[in-house]
Order: C-alpha cells, then sequence, then structure tokens
C-alpha cells in the first residue's frame, strides 16, 4: 500500500517513447513488460560477447529442426545453403543468442527486418 500512496503519476510519460516503438503491440497498443526485463538484465557481460556469430551448433541444429527449414517472415523452404538465423529482439536492442530469441528466415526476409523488433 505505501507504494501506491508515494505513486506520482508526474513522473511517468503518458506516451511510448518512440525508440521504443518496434515493441508496441499491433493488436492492443502497450509494451509487454516482458521486453524490458526478459534479456538484458538475466545475460552478463560474459554471454555478451558472443553475439549473433557464436550461435553454439547444437542450438543451430534445434533452431533449424525447430522451424522446418522454412522462413519464418515468408515461409519459404530454405535448403542448407539459405538458412539464415534472425534474432526475434536484435541484439542491438538487447536480444541474446538464446534458443527462444532466435529463429530461421531467408536472405531477403532477414535483410528486410535488419535491426527491426518483428514479432
Amino acid at each position: 500500500m505505501k507504494v501506491i500512496a508515494e505513486y506520482d503519476s508526474a513522473s511517468h510519460p503518458e506516451t511510448i517513447p518512440e525508440i521504443f516503438e518496434d515493441s508496441r503491440c499491433n493488436i492492443f497498443g502497450h509494451i509487454c513488460p516482458v521486453f524490458f526485463v526478459a534479456e538484458a538484465i538475466t545475460e552478463t557481460n560474459e554471454q555478451r560477447k558472443f553475439g549473433r556469430h557464436s550461435i553454439p551448433f547444437a542450438t543451430r541444429l534445434r533452431i533449424v529442426r525447430r522451424d522446418n527449414y522454412t522462413c519464418q517472415h515468408c515461409g519459404k523452404h530454405l535448403r542448407d545453403d539459405e538458412v539464415e538465423f534472425d534474432h526475434i529482439i536484435p541484439v542491438s536492442k538487447g536480444g541474446s543468442s538464446e534458443e527462444h530469441n532466435i529463429r530461421l528466415t531467408c536472405f531477403d526476409c532477414n535483410r528486410d527486418k535488419s535491426d527491426k523488433y518483428v514479432p
């Protein structure tokens, strides 16, 4: 109850800052709290060193099997040499290289997405 009594609405923004617009819910318009807390806080600096290019082989294999060699944006079936790994929450916005944040895409879809958050 103390927290509620001390709440000051003037200290909270009335609009969502533009930098977070990519994480806005397409249906309800809110910003999911998981976007702010799930990755950046749980991931240590040591884990961040690995970045986007060092997804362990076993993880890549599980993702390819899970996504059935199919681009998760356009639905194109991919050959081994066409597979690209896309970070759902981009590394540049705090996303990790863990399996739950990676999906398969084709070259064109991965380049179109760039560093945007596209669920």
